[in-house]
């Protein structure tokens, strides 16, 4: 799908499979083979880390709902910028592309380039801080490699989903192994908590954040064969797959290393596969999750610079974010801004605690707020524009979106919690996008 050009209408050619397969890609990235780490620190017990997960699929799949019938009500390539413009004006939808900029997606390279450090520091260290030097020396790289327009695209998203996908089912499969040998956990378990532990709240926010990407699918809602029908039918069962998936792989986590031992793990899924076949294949399964992580960060470059050079289009203001290089067939501006952004991200995370939480503290409170602002479209949208068209209507209106929305503050309050750099950094960064919209609507330059 070309983001990039405002070509001709999309044509409704894509299977209700494929949409499947694009959701399953973008939900399983690499934050899944490191926040099960985070997770079970903060639950604390096998009962409360797995309710966490399972609470996940329950929160996504009630969004995913939610989605459906704006995505059938508003098809567009512009997904949640649509939801949020006509729900709530030009002003509301141009802070959700900014924080998309500023915050979530190159949030995601900053936390996708950590993953990718944990994990090679581990195969070939580089010292205390070679987590941080991997992620920068990988974003310059790939931000080079994206200017030079070489992109392949297709090629690189399925060797994504077949590395993501195989290395979760080879995690399970370590499982079964040390299960039928009778092999103990790494570490015992505590005794499970009679009462929600304290960091039930942050075990959830690591918890959705491995599930968060499954809203990104909305944008193919114009070119999904069944209209009617098609969208819902994609978010259900994208959703399925991949709780089945995060259960079978987190348990056999769990059976091999505990919840101390996986609490203490910084790679724990090649830490686990080491202690079932051996430390040659801890060491192929980092690198594997290496080069997962690979593609992941170059994916998120393309599409991260894509948005950005398709909102900034619209306010003249930003005409120079919003050029396309038709020689290049790239937005180079918008490739370039992201990557300065996302440097300055790894150099932040560096400076804090640990780089990967220091991200989703960064991200969390911002990624939430829109997300529970596209849930609450679903209401307003029926009391301000009742006469939009509805193919499907989400079931158990209006307690269902209400939950959702319920769901999504639940999590931003956890991840404010606690005072933390990385959250008051990302909204702060949201406020100046506040001062930005301010300065291009003022005169003639804005529109």
């Amino acid at each position: 799908m070309n983001t990039g050009t405002p070509a001709a209408a999309p044509e409704r050619h894509v299977s209700v499979t494929y949409v499947v397969m694009v959701a399953v890609a973008m939900v399983v990235g690499a934050g899944i083979f490191r926040s099960p780490a985070e997770i079970a620190a903060n639950a604390g017990s096998a009962p409360w880390f797995f309710g966490a997960w399972l609470a996940g699929g329950v929160v996504s799949l009630a969004g995913a709902l939610c989605f459906a019938e704006l995505a059938t009500m508003l098809p567009s390539a512009g997904g949640d910028y649509v939801f949020l413009r006509n729900a709530y004006g030009r002003g509301v939808a141009f802070l959700f592309a900014w924080a998309r900029f500023a915050i979530i997606n190159t949030g995601s390279l900053a936390l996708l380039g950590f993953v990718l450090g944990d994990y090679a520091n581990a195969v070939w260290s580089l010292g205390p801080h070679g987590s941080s030097w991997y992620a920068a020396l990988t974003l310059v790289a790939l931000t080079l490699f994206n200017l030079k327009g070489l992109y392949t695209g297709q090629s690189a998203d399925y060797a994504m989903t077949g590395l993501e996908v195989g290395g979760l089912l080879i995690v399970f499969a370590a499982g079964v192994a040390l299960a039928v040998a009778g092999a103990p956990p790494q570490l015992p378990d505590a005794a499970p908590a009679t009462h929600m532990p304290g960091g039930f709240g942050l075990a959830l926010l690591y918890v959705l954040f491995a599930f968060s990407g499954w809203s990104e699918v909305a944008t193919l809602s114009a070119e999904v064969r069944d209209a009617r029908r098609g969208m819902l039918r994609a978010l259900v069962a994208s959703i399925v797959v991949i709780t089945l998936l995060y259960l079978l792989a987190n348990w056999a986590l769990w059976r091999g290393l505990g919840i101390a031992g996986l609490a203490a793990s910084r790679t724990p899924a090649s830490d686990l596969i080491a202690r079932a076949f051996g430390d040659w294949a801890g060491v192929l399964t980092a690198l594997a999750i290496s080069m997962a992580t690979l593609t992941s960060i170059n994916a998120t470059i393309v599409v991260g610079a894509r948005t950005t050079y398709a909102a900034a289009a619209d306010w003249s203001r930003l005409a120079l974010l919003g050029h396309w290089n038709t020689t290049r067939g790239i937005p180079v501006a918008g490739i370039v801004a992201q990557g300065v952004m996302g440097l300055a991200l790894v150099a932040f995370g560096t400076w804090t605690r640990d780089g990967f939480v220091t991200m989703i503290d960064y991200s969390s409170p911002v990624f939430w707020l829109f997300l529970s602002l596209s849930g609450l479209a679903v209401p307003v949208l029926r009391w301000r524009r009742p006469d939009l068209p509805r193919p499907y209507r989400v079931p158990l209106f209006p307690w269902l979106p209400l939950l959702f929305v319920a769901a999504c503050l639940f999590v931003l309050w956890s991840s404010l919690a606690y005072v933390k750099a990385g959250a008051l950094a990302g909204l702060a960064m949201l406020a100046l996008g506040g001062v930005v919209l301010a300065w291009i609507r003022r005169g003639r330059g804005g529109r």
